[in-house]
């Protein structure tokens, strides 16, 4: 994957199509992204004891990586990739 940690991209598809945010984190294994401000959930807790109240709280769910492009400092579009030397015989 060739999303970072701290990467601005912009969602290509999906509900949040064209907002952009910055990478909070990576999974790898699942090939997710969690952006901020993109994809929010609500999840509803219940009230465990008198420290942690319930309620509805809005966060942050992963979403794949293909779904996301990656933008510089001006907020046009990189292209990453990867540099190879070639060896002279």
């Amino acid at each position: 994957m060739k999303i970072k940690k701290g990467d601005k991209v912009k969602v290509l598809n999906g509900k949040d199509r064209g907002r952009t945010g910055t990478v909070l984190a990576v999974i790898r294994k699942s090939g997710k992204v969690v952006v901020e401000g993109i994809n929010i959930v609500t999840k509803f807790e219940k009230k465990k004891d008198e420290a942690h109240k319930g309620g509805i709280k809005k966060e942050e769910a992963p979403m794949y990586a293909c779904k996301l492009k990656v933008l510089d400092d001006e907020g046009k579009p990189v292209k990453k990739t990867k540099k190879t030397v070639k060896k002279n015989k």
